[in-house]
Order: structure tokens, then sequence, then C-alpha cells
């Protein structure tokens, strides 16, 4: 199934070396394009990238359409993914009473004494907190089985370190869509919805 994303404009790369030049015939690619783009997803990979007009008329009636009001990138990426979900216990909801909901660290992470099952569903949720702010990628290495698990099952990509990732026709479909006020009100893996902001 086809789906096209039309958004109030899109940023096609993300964390842009700073030698790479910029100029007339090389525009900066961390200001967003025109409004009216959009993208189109086909499975787990962009179909096409340009102005919703252009892709409607191509895709559009064989097509979903999303509509939001932002603007959408490759997504986040996290350098403390390691630290977030193994220095850090994420409470269940039905621990809020006793711990909060707030990512437990520190002297008050070291009593909890816990099992390789609570680690796992931490990392779940802790995974879902990155995702509800737009991540698509993080940083391991994640020495706990069960937290690495959880990431490779999460759809995140983990890389090594910061590297450009870009909005192209063929590339894989992992983005998120911002607000003017830098809130996320989207995230997908792999062309599929892991976050929509309610």
């Amino acid at each position: 199934m086809l789906t096209i994303h039309r958004v109030r404009a899109i940023r096609r790369v993300v964390d842009r070396p700073e030698s790479e030049p910029v100029g007339p015939d090389r525009p900066d690619p961390d200001r967003p394009e025109e409004a009216g783009y959009a993208v189109v997803v086909s499975g787990d990979r962009f179909a096409a990238v340009g102005p919703y007009d252009e892709l409607f008329a191509e895709y559009g009636a064989r097509a979903r359409v999303r509509e939001w009001d932002g603007v959408l990138t490759p997504g986040r990426y996290e350098p403390d993914g390691a630290a977030l979900l193994e220095a850090a216990y994420h409470p269940d909801p039905r621990e809020a009473d006793v711990l909060g909901s707030e990512p437990v660290t520190g002297e008050a992470l070291a009593a909890l004494d816990l099992t390789e099952a609570r680690w796992g569903g931490s990392a779940r949720r802790g995974l879902q907190r990155l995702m509800a702010t737009g991540t698509t990628a993080l940083t391991g290495p994640f020495h706990r089985p069960v937290v690495r698990t959880a990431v490779e099952r999460s759809g995140l990509q983990e890389l090594a370190r910061r590297t450009p990732r870009a909005l192209v026709a063929g590339g894989a479909a992992n983005f998120a869509v911002f607000a003017e006020d830098g809130s996320c009100l989207a995230t997908a893996l792999h062309g599929r919805l892991v976050f929509r902001r309610r």
C-alpha cells in the first residue's frame, strides 16, 4: 500500500558534515523545502520525494494520504542511547506510586536490584519515549542482551556515530514530523508509524 505524507515542508538531510559545501547550485539541506512538499512511502521505502501536487497526480489514485501540520525530516539521532537504556530504569506505569514516572538513575537505580525481565520492560518503555521525541537512530553498543534485543526489535537504526541521513527515493522510510514548537507529531520506522501524537 502506498501512502503520501503531506506536510508543510520537508528537510531532506540531517546531520550534514560541516565540510560539505553549500551554494547556489547546492542549497543548504538544513533549510526546509518550500511549502507543499511530500513523500510517498511504499512498504518500508520512500518511493518519491517532491512537490505534493506532482506526487498526488502520479500516485494519488492508488495511495492513502496522511496530512501533518509540520516539517518532515529523517528524524532525531540519540547519541546517548546506551546510557538512556542501560543506565536508567523506565518505570512501568503500575510502579508510578512508588517510583514516579521519570527514569530512575544513580543510587536509586542500584537499590532496585532489577531482574533481566524488568530491564527488558524498561528498555521497551525507554524506546517508546525515544520514538515519541522523533528518534529514528541511536548509538550503542548495548551490553545487556535483553536491551539489545529490544533495540533490534524496535526498528531504530543503531549507529556508531552521528552520520548524515537523507530523505531519498529508494531510501529506508525512517522519518519524523515535527510541529512548529519542535514537538514530535509522528515517527515512522521502515514505513510504519510507531508514534502518533493524539
